[in-house]
């Protein structure tokens, strides 16, 4: 399994986990984490490659490795994400770098799968 399945399985046993704590206020915000992501003013398209940016400013690489999954499943290509990272890192500075690296290294994985277009 790659760091990226490993991913995968672990954010999903410690999302059922937290389900399954059956608290409202937790259920509320996912479920406002997954409505936010739909299309509205702007398209869920876009809101995926925001989601990514925000992600590497804020340093979060599991954010990061889910936005990279959804912005490969909206048909984003390699040299668009790789545009999108470099405002991020224009926004955050020098500290996004080892973010920037992580973001690569899944976009390699997610190329070895074919999920990647471009």
């Amino acid at each position: 399994m790659s760091k990226l399945d490993d991913f995968r399985a672990e954010r999903q046993r410690m999302n059922e986990k937290i389900m399954n704590l059956d608290h409202l206020g937790v259920k509320r915000f996912f479920n406002l984490d997954t409505n936010t992501y739909r299309d509205g003013a702007l398209d869920g398209k876009t809101k995926e490659l925001l989601g990514l940016v925000a992600s590497a400013v804020l340093r979060c690489n599991d954010c990061i490795d889910y936005h990279l999954e959804q912005c490969a499943k909206e048909g984003f290509t390699h040299a668009q994400i790789i545009d999108a990272l470099n405002v991020a890192l224009i926004v955050g500075g020098s500290i996004v770098i080892p973010h920037f690296r992580h973001a690569v290294a899944t976009l390699e994985q997610l190329q070895q799968e074919g999920s990647l277009a471009g």
